[in-house]
């Protein structure tokens, strides 16, 4: 008896897998990152000086700043070309002048109609117009169906048909009932220029000043020549009063029709330009050198709404900000003690993510590295809270979401089981991954821009909670020990990427869901 168990114990020791041992200077390494430090930092960069970060601003600068000069002290290497700074530029139009003339009547900006901003500086002349219903064309309506409207002046009901309810969409994608999902499906059919009638209007006069965007600039092709106008305007163009237009739109009896007019749009309007940043640390590797790992987190929030009120963003995105930080230190620790990465490591803070993931979406169509050479990017966006998820689990909440392991590479998810398992012993709550998560939040942070170009990527995460995108995101709702418990997690994951033999490898196809 005692034979045989001798002999199946024999045959099942090669099952047994070995305990992976320790890199004692990861360990080393790691130890230098501390609740302590992160508090540090946050403080100073969700600070009242910070005024909140918005993109473009002082406090943004301020913080870039800030991060600039902790790279420097750490002997980081400037990351573009001799800098520290990658700017790109950033728009801000201003209406000059506006119009529209119909028969000789001249009608009047916010009484009866506001243009888009977006639109370019022409005037335009039309003998026709083609109402086009809703203007909506998806898998479930098509109001342009047996319509020719390629070059034609548009006109469509900026409102939603009884009944329909409209797939979700991406974040920064436009769903097909919206003003920009209207534009959007008139240009696709070659329309010259859109009106949208409001049956509010005018709910308020109209900017005469655009926000800031990236898209004022040179763009591969212009928006479609847009107007908002009242029912008035409308009905006037149309040969029609204003409530026989608003009873035949609703039976519904106007739709795909064309009608004779003589119509003038004219649009005049000059722009403003300013910058923003990334800020770019490189820890320089040893015989992979031209290999890169790279580690995001945004720098920028919300700013100030107000004389008063400031968005602080501690965790959305200070908390990632401030771990970037000591991630960098660390990892330049164990280089000044011999023990530097073999790949190199681009540290890099970027701006404009709550504006439309600008400063990342710059830097995948500029990188200053390749991106077939970059391994990896681990972004780390809101690490310093307990999301809503596990509020009411108090017993589990050493935890973290991992995004984004199992879309480009099969290393990705196997490294990070591997290391924590190792180091760090957390819950690892992958939910997110499921494609049909309606979050999405795959697509909601910097990391997509990567993923996009086929980099693969790793998104850590915690949540949202009560204080999300509210003036009460503060430092003093951080939990420091588990934040630095996340950070930890980051570095061994960035050590084992930065140290292995091979990049990783880009072995699975990334499927866009349906509206990308």
């Amino acid at each position: 008896m005692t034979r045989k168990i001798l002999l199946l114990l024999s045959c099942l020791l090669p099952l047994v897998a070995p305990a992976q041992k320790k890199d004692k200077q990861a360990m080393k390494a790691a130890a230098t990152i501390s609740a302590g430090d992160l508090q540090k930092h946050l403080y100073i960069i969700a600070s009242k000086e910070m005024q909140g970060r918005n993109t473009p601003s002082p406090g943004l600068e301020k913080a870039a700043a800030y991060i600039e000069a902790h790279f420097r002290s750490l002997g980081l290497l400037p990351g573009n070309n001799g800098s520290y700074r990658q700017t790109y530029p950033l728009y801000k139009d201003s209406v000059a002048s506006a119009g529209i003339n119909i028969k000789g009547t001249a009608f009047a900006l916010n009484k009866d109609f506001q243009p888009v901003i977006s639109n370019y500086n022409a005037s335009m002349r039309f003998s026709e117009v083609v109402f086009a219903g809703y203007g909506i064309s998806d898998d479930q309506r098509d109001d342009y169906k047996d319509l020719d409207v390629a070059g034609k002046l548009v006109i469509v009901v900026d409102q939603t048909p009884p009944g329909y309810k409209a797939a979700n969409t991406p974040r920064g994608q436009a769903g097909p009932s919206t003003l920009q999902g209207k534009m959007i499906n008139a240009s696709k059919r070659g329309a010259s220029a859109l009106l949208l009638i409001n049956y509010n209007f005018p709910k308020k006069p109209a900017p005469l000043v655009s926000n800031w965007n990236m898209r004022g600039g040179y763009l591969p092709k212009q928006n479609i020549f847009a107007f908002n106008v009242s029912p008035g305007l409308a009905a006037s163009l149309l040969g029609l009063d204003t409530s026989a237009l608003s009873d035949k739109e609703n039976q519904g009896k106007l739709f795909g029709k064309t009608y004779e007019t003589e119509t003038e749009l004219s649009f005049s309007k000059s722009t403003l330009q300013t910058t923003a940043s990334n800020v770019l640390g490189l820890l320089e590797g040893t015989d992979l050198k031209d290999e890169y790992v790279l580690v995001t987190a945004h720098y920028d929030h919300l700013g100030m709404p107000n004389d008063t009120t400031i968005y602080y963003g501690a965790d959305d995105d200070g908390r990632g900000t401030t771990g970037l930080l000591e991630l960098a230190e660390a990892f330049a620790e164990a280089k000044k003690a011999g023990h530097g990465p073999r790949r190199s490591i681009l540290f890099m803070t970027v701006s404009g993510e709550e504006k439309g993931l600008w400063g990342s979406s710059y830097y995948s169509r500029h990188p200053v590295y390749p991106l077939e050479k970059t391994s990896v990017d681990l972004n780390i966006d809101m690490i310093g809270r307990i999301g809503r998820e596990y509020k009411a689990d108090k017993d589990s909440v050493n935890y973290i979401f991992i995004i984004g392991d199992d879309k480009l590479s099969t290393d990705l998810a196997v490294i990070t089981d591997k290391v924590n398992s190792q180091y760090v012993s957390m819950k690892l709550d992958r939910r997110y991954n499921d494609p049909k998560d309606p979050n999405r939040y795959y697509f909601r942070s910097d990391h997509y821009n990567f993923a996009e170009k086929g980099v693969p990527v790793i998104f850590y995460f915690n949540g949202t909670h009560a204080d999300y995108h509210r003036p009460t995101d503060t430092p003093d709702k951080i939990n420091y020990p588990l934040m630095a418990s996340r950070v930890k997690l980051v570095f061994f994951t960035a050590w084992e990427m930065a140290n292995r033999n091979e990049m990783m490898k880009r072995d699975i196809i990334m499927e866009k869901p349906k509206g990308f």
